[in-house]
Formats: structure tokens, C-alpha cells, sequence
């Protein structure tokens, strides 16, 4: 059973989560629009049948954004860099990432739409796609030197956790780390104190961080033991909790997979490896 401890309101990336919260949209169902009968839609989703002696198209050639666009578009979004902006499937938006977060921004730079965008002929999710894409290269890029890792490097299996130490299904999922380990899963965890800076949640992390041995003091903390240790600064803290906001961290645990899927919160042992397991074959069922 997945759960999670909601996280108070951010300010990372806000432009892009207050969006999402505002104009999310149902997005079609593939079970329930096959199985509706609707011989119209039916037909408008099937491809015409090529003559036996038609020519294959020409490659098209790529498209270019022209700056101007880029810049319009980046001028509007805090934090985003001309390298965010690329084609969407959609005629007329671009695409803009920043992060795990995905939107839609006119080119004149002045509607945005956050949510998701389903190819009708293939039934498939583009944006979820596009997200898992950019979490994954997000999340390999971060070094783990900025993590407390538990579980060997050649592990079957690697997740990375967003954890609060007051979180009680985070203290839940650090009491069976031995038992995720075992099963072939190596865990990195990095902060995401879900009340923000300058709490109490936000301190003890910053205590297990500044620890001699943060793995112990990671366990001790989990336990309700207090932990003291030099004062080596928020830095590592902050990196990480900004980290968790760009990939969309809702609550903790928040648990990612190499492949970028968001696989949600606590999962018993047995559930975590299926979702892993299933991750992975989905990835690469896609390429």
C-alpha cells in the first residue's frame, strides 16, 4: 500500500507547480476509451491504410525555434534557461523543462498549460514520457556525495528517496532498509524536510548531515534519538530540498526509480521490488 506524508507548500520551481494544481486536466483513460464503443472516435483514431504502392514519406526536417521565441518564453519563466525550451507534439506551444516539471508555453510567452498531452492514435502519455526522461537525467546527474546511500554499488536495483526524519512512513520504510537492501535494492537518500527551512525538521537533518558517520546518525535520528554533531552549515541541506521540489516532490517518502517513474510513497519490501521491476521493463518496452 503506497503512502506518503504530504509536504507543505514550495517555492521552488512555483511558477510550474501552482500551474499544475490550477489547470490539471483528466486526461483519457486508454481501458475506458476502447471499451467505449464510440465508432466515431474509433474512426478518427485509426491510421489510413497506405495504397501497396505508395512512397514513403520524405524525412522531414528538423524543427527550429527561432530565438526570439526562446527568449519571450524565458523571460516569463524564473529560472529558465534557453536550453529548457524545445518542440512540444502540439503545433503552436513549446515544450519547457525545468527539472522533473514539464508545461506548455504559448510562443508569445503568454499562456502556459501543465498537464498531460495523450497521442489519441497510440494511447500514449507524451509528457509522462517526457517527465521520467527528465527526472532520470536530473537525478543521474546529482552526485552521491549529496546522498547518504544505503545498499552495495553493484546492487540489482537503485532508488533514490526523498525523506524527512519526523515523516512516520519514512520511519517505516528506514525500518526495513535491511531488508530493502537484501532484496537487491540500494537506497539513496537525500533531505526534503517537508515543513521547509528553519524548523525543527529541518535542523535534525542538517544534524545527521554534519554527523561523523551519517548513516548511523541517519538511523538514530529515524528512531527518535537526538543527534548532535558539529555545525557544517545548511548548504547540502538546501541543494537537496530544491532538488526534491524540481523533480515534484508532494510528500515523503518519495521514492524514484533510476528510469525517472515517481513510484510514489511507502511501499512494503515485496510491493517497492514490483514497482522497480515494473519500471524497468516499461523503459524498455519504450525504446
Amino acid at each position: 500500500m503506497r503512502r506518503r506524508t504530504p509536504a507543505r507548500p514550495i517555492t521552488a520551481a512555483a511558477w510550474l507547480v501552482a500551474s499544475a494544481a490550477a489547470l490539471l486536466a483528466i486526461a483519457p483513460n486508454s481501458s475506458t476509451l476502447a471499451a467505449s464503443g464510440d465508432k466515431q472516435l474509433a474512426a478518427t483514431t485509426q491510421k489510413p491504410a497506405l495504397p501497396a504502392n505508395a512512397k514513403p514519406a520524405a524525412p522531414t526536417a528538423p524543427v527550429v525555434i527561432p530565438p526570439d521565441v526562446r527568449a519571450r518564453i524565458v523571460a516569463k519563466l524564473p529560472g529558465a534557461q534557453a536550453s529548457d525550451v524545445a518542440v512540444s507534439p502540439i503545433p503552436g506551444l513549446y515544450e519547457v523543462t525545468m527539472g522533473g516539471l514539464i508545461a506548455y508555453v504559448s510562443s508569445d510567452g503568454k499562456y502556459l498549460l501543465s498537464g498531460n498531452v495523450y497521442d489519441l492514435d497510440t494511447q500514449v502519455n507524451l509528457t509522462a514520457s517526457r517527465r521520467n526522461s527528465a527526472r532520470a537525467k536530473a537525478l543521474a546527474a546529482a552526485s552521491e556525495s549529496n546522498m547518504i546511500v544505503f545498499g552495495p554499488a553493484n546492487a540489482k536495483m537503485t532508488i533514490t528517496v526523498f525523506t524527512d526524519i519526523d515523516c512516520g512512513f519514512c520511519r517505516k520504510f528506514h525500518g526495513q532498509i535491511a531488508e530493502v537492501n537484501k532484496a537487491g535494492v540500494r537506497v539513496r537518500y537525500m533531505f526534503f524536510p517537508r515543513t521547509g527551512p528553519a524548523t525543527e525538521s529541518w535542523t535534525k537533518a542538517e544534524q545527521v548531515w554534519c554527523a561523523a558517520d551519517r548513516r548511523d546518525a541517519l538511523t538514530r535520528a529515524k528512531k527518535g534519538d537526538t543527534v548532535k554533531g558539529k555545525n557544517c552549515g545548511d548548504a547540502a541541506i538546501q541543494s537537496q530540498y530544491e532538488l526534491g521540489s524540481d523533480l515534484g516532490v508532494e510528500g515523503t517518502p518519495a521514492i524514484f526509480t533510476q528510469q525517472g517513474d515517481y513510484i510514489g510513497g511507502y511501499l512494503a519490501p515485496a510491493e517497492l521490488v514490483q514497482a522497480i521491476q515494473e519500471s524497468q521493463k516499461t523503459a524498455v518496452a519504450a525504446r
